[in-house]
């Protein structure tokens, strides 16, 4: 018995303890739902199912969640343009292709040019936060309000559709590879970020910035340049969502690519285990926090929930998770726990 406690007290402990736990219960769900959940068929050459559908619609989620991961890390605060900066590259994209049956500038420019803009997005809101020290929230705002805006006279407001075949390779499958390319470049990004992260100290710098600001710049930290990167780098990925995001449809509508993603981006980092007041962080509990984000959304549509309603739940579970990284409910659990553990249980064991 004094081992099976001191098992589950170990495990408890793990960062990744909860976001399991979470996939798991939504997983769970959906299998009640669906009885099928889990089986996976193959048609014309691609493969298809519940699990299949989860991976390749997260995958957008993924890649944004890894750039706001580093944010919160840093700053303590979230970037809640990351939805606009998509809509804003996505269009980029488009116009710069045409609504022609041939592309009026080669393909892989205009990702790039896509991308070029997503990096300017990150310039500026680095800036603001970094070197004029405006509240992050406040900082982003900006571009969270006037993003949209500017993609909208980008497409001269209209939904532009882009012809060539070729250009939803990118959001869907490319012919061969029963698998979607989406979950490629998620799993690409994630492991290079991870190589970088751990490889190198710039995981270590991180999180020293976002646990003390005021002791990693008397250590020699350059915080103010750690900080900066974090936010080019989170709207680096926010073009790339963005790029995915316009390729599935092969259009852009300025109003709907990205819309309330920022919410999901900043609920899968919350899910992963991560403080949102920043400091340790961890890239993997926020992929299975963006993962179960996209289960949930998968249960609430077998639940019949509509679309309009969704932010709505989602909103609530951000309450209950920001709630439960209370100091206060944190102390209180940790009260109950040491009374469990090293009161009536142990005693019971050696009865």
């Amino acid at each position: 018995m004094k081992s099976l406690i001191s098992v589950i007290k170990r495990v408890t402990k793990y960062q990744l303890f909860l976001p399991v736990i979470c996939l798991f219960l939504v997983l769970i769900i959906n299998l009640i739902q669906t009885p099928s959940f889990f089986h996976i068929t193959m048609k014309n050459g691609v493969f298809y199912g519940y699990i299949i559908d989860i991976l390749n619609r997260s995958s957008g989620l993924i890649i944004m969640a890894i750039g706001m991961t580093l944010v919160v890390a840093s700053s303590g605060g979230a970037d809640i343009s990351v939805g606009a900066v998509s809509a804003l590259s996505g269009a980029v994209c488009v116009a710069a292709l045409g609504t022609d049956e041939v592309y009026k500038m080669p393909y892989f420019a205009s990702i790039l040019l896509a991308l070029a803009v997503g990096l300017l997005c990150g310039i500026f809101n680095g800036f603001l936060v970094s070197f004029m020290k405006v509240q992050p929230m406040v900082a982003t705002l900006i571009l969270f309000t006037a993003g949209r805006g500017i993609a909208q006279l980008v497409t001269g407001s209209f939904i532009l559709y882009v012809k060539p075949k070729n250009f939803e390779y990118l959001g869907s499958f490319i012919p061969g590879v029963p698998i979607p390319t989406p979950c490629f470049i998620a799993a690409f990004l994630a492991f290079f970020t991870w190589l970088v992260l751990k490889k190198t100290a710039l995981g270590m710098y991180i999180q020293s910035v976002g646990i003390n600001l005021k002791a990693s710049r008397l250590v020699g930290l350059n915080s103010r340049m750690i900080i900066f990167f974090t936010y080019v780098f989170c709207a680096f990925c926010a073009a790339g969502a963005g790029l995915i995001s316009v390729s599935r449809t092969a259009s852009i509508d300025a109003n709907n690519v990205g819309l309330n993603t920022e919410l999901d981006a900043i609920l899968a980092v919350a899910i992963g285990g991560n403080s949102l007041a920043g400091g340790k962080f961890s890239l993997a509990g926020s992929i299975i926090g963006a993962i179960t984000i996209q289960a949930l959304t998968t249960t609430l549509y077998a639940m019949h929930v509509s679309a309009d309603q969704l932010p709505l739940y989602k909103a609530i579970v951000v309450v209950i998770i920001v709630a439960l990284q209370s100091p206060v409910i944190i102390k209180l659990f940790r009260s109950i726990k040491s009374r469990l553990f090293q009161g009536g249980l142990v005693k019971e064991a050696v009865k």
